[in-house]
């Protein structure tokens, strides 16, 4: 008799192991895990043994799927799907189960899941098509809808964690933001995977590491790189994450995907963590949706937003939506960032800020668009303030609950709270002035913003197109705009990582860490990786954003 077929999922490199009693219990959870995948969507290892690099082709290859569950995850984004299930061209349990089976091919290829629970979503979409048949209309606009939620955020019945093992729970109740997903018609299948601390710019967590698809030598970024590489792999056509330093953006730039940070207290977090993050004292965090197409993320914040979730959470600044239909006939005025005079981008992104220029610059365009070069001043000020105050205890409550079950501290965790650690707790009075320094930055960006005569700004997403695993150190082009709270989206480009792509002769470093940046660029394979771009807009112009999406649309060729 052969061996029995072993549930594998890839790591090229493996996180760091913990204790004795941390590796018993780590692998407990990870069998359980395993016990509720069917045999039959296991990946067979011979085809394991000889990936590539790029591994977004197999979940179509590799036999598991069916024709029509191939054309359910690959030919729809959200909008297309919810109207086929409403006119019931597909049925919701069909659209579950493809999504399901595609979603457990691409863990085992990216690590990119952390819960998984087909049965469940299968019999929820069972009642759906029930009421469905009998009532002749959707519950909502997301009826049957699959969507993917990062790991810390709670859903009834299923357990989650806040970024490291000896945190793990079991919900009893949805938080706020899922609970109304849940009444919209969406069905809940997988939760993904995000960092140790929630902090970085990597997703490695105790579940294990999280692969770019497109080159799995590459991080899929973080906090939310779970969603990134599941909606890259077409197992989910839209996920929910949360951005407090980039953690949206990041991830959808690393992955080629759509990707919408608000401005904060746009969407409700309520119930997202256990307790009040100290960071939040002066950086909010965000969330939003991560997906295929503009009109995804158009329709998942008009969806939402009517439900009126400020009425139970009074922190929300109710905003009446107009997103994608938000018109204006004036001259649209882009600045255009080349660097963030910190770190020179990687020659991908370099290429990437060129298409994009070159293309608004089109004399058809004269009379519509403006163009200009647009100068950010003091963001390395701004990234050495921001890691002071995303620690204001100095990071000993993320570190004292990672080390209490022997797990051990990931390179990243302990990189990303180093520069506060020597300071230990803050007092009410250090936070208070770290708040007016912050402040000050925000009315000097302002005034800047205003001064250079913009409607938007047209920026990189990152320093370069990913990076290799644990080397995400510098998300300056992301956790700006977090500290000034101006709301942003990252949005795909026809730009691919090439091999042998150089720096220009003429690169003159503008920091230690731009050094570091172009010395990571010579030394790692980045060959695959999608590069995206970033569109900026002032605090709460969240809908003149998308306003602007509109008017791009057509230029930059997105869909």
């Amino acid at each position: 008799m052969g061996c029995p077929p072993k549930f594998t999922i890839l790591q090229p490199k493996p996180v760091p192991p913990g204790s004795k009693v941390f590796e018993v219990k780590r692998a407990a959870v990870l069998e359980a895990f395993q016990d509720k995948v069917p045999v039959a969507y296991y990946l067979p290892k011979e085809l394991l043994d000889n990936i590539a690099c790029d591994v977004t082709d197999i979940p179509a290859k590799c036999g598991i799927l069916t024709a029509e569950e191939i054309a359910i995850t690959e030919d729809y984004d959200t909008v297309g799907l919810a109207a086929a299930i409403a006119a019931r061209k597909l049925t919701a349990v069909a659209v579950a189960v493809a999504f399901a089976k595609r979603a457990i091919i691409a863990h085992q290829l990216t690590c990119c899941l952390t819960q998984w629970f087909m049965e469940e979503a299968v019999a929820q979409a069972q009642q759906l098509d029930t009421y469905l048949a009998e009532h002749g209309k959707p519950v909502g606009p997301l009826h049957g809808v699959p969507v993917s939620i990062k790991e810390h955020i709670p859903i009834a019945g299923v357990s989650s964690s806040s970024g490291c093992l000896a945190s793990i729970v079991l919900d009893k109740t949805d938080s706020q933001l899922v609970g109304i997903l849940r009444r919209l018609g969406a069905v809940f299948y997988c939760k993904t995977n995000q960092p140790q601390s929630l902090m970085h710019l990597e997703t490695d967590s105790f579940w294990g590491r999280t692969t770019n698809p497109f080159n799995i030598h590459l991080s899929a970024g973080g906090s939310t790189g779970g969603e990134a590489a599941l909606i890259a792999m077409k197992g989910s056509v839209v996920g929910v994450g949360t951005d407090i330093g980039g953690s949206i953006r990041g991830p959808a730039a690393f992955c080629g995907i759509y990707g919408f940070k608000p401005t904060s207290n746009t969407l409700p977090m309520q119930g997202f963590i256990p307790s009040p993050f100290p960071a939040e004292l002066n950086i909010l965090g965000s969330t939003g949706p991560m997906c295929r197409s503009l009109r995804d993320m158009d329709f998942f914040m008009s969806s939402v937003l009517a439900d009126k979730p400020h009425l139970l959470d009074p922190r929300l600044v109710p905003i009446p939506w107009t997103g994608l239909q938000t018109s204006s006939t004036k001259i649209l005025k882009i600045g255009i960032v080349e660097n963030d005079g910190f770190v020179e981008p990687q020659p991908p992104v370099k290429r990437a800020i060129a298409w994009a220029r070159e293309l608004l610059m089109d004399a058809r365009h004269t009379g519509a668009i403006s163009i200009k070069s647009f100068k950010i001043s003091g963001a390395a000020e701004v990234w050495r303030k921001a890691r002071r105050m995303y620690w204001p205890d100095g990071g000993s409550g993320c570190r004292d609950a990672i080390l209490s079950g022997g797990e051990p501290l990931h390179p990243l965790s302990e990189w990303i709270w180093k520069d506060a650690e020597p300071f230990g707790m803050l007092t009410a009075a250090d936070v208070s002035n770290m708040r007016g320094d912050r402040d000050n930055y925000r009315l000097e960006f302002a005034r800047a913003w205003q001064e250079q005569d913009i409607d938007v700004l047209i920026c990189p997403a990152y320093v370069g197109p990913a990076c290799a695993h644990d080397t995400a150190f510098t998300w300056t082009y992301t956790s700006l705009y977090n500290f000034v709270d101006y709301p942003a989206v990252v949005f795909p480009t026809p730009i691919v990582t090439e091999v042998g792509e150089q720096y220009d002769p003429s690169y003159q470093p503008l920091s230690e860490a731009c050094e570091q940046v172009k010395q990571l660029w010579e030394e790692t394979d980045f060959r695959g990786a999608p590069v995206n771009l970033q569109l900026v807009a002032r605090k709460y112009h969240d809908n003149e954003l998308f306003g602007t999406l509109s008017r791009l649309k057509d230029i930059l060729g997105l869909n």
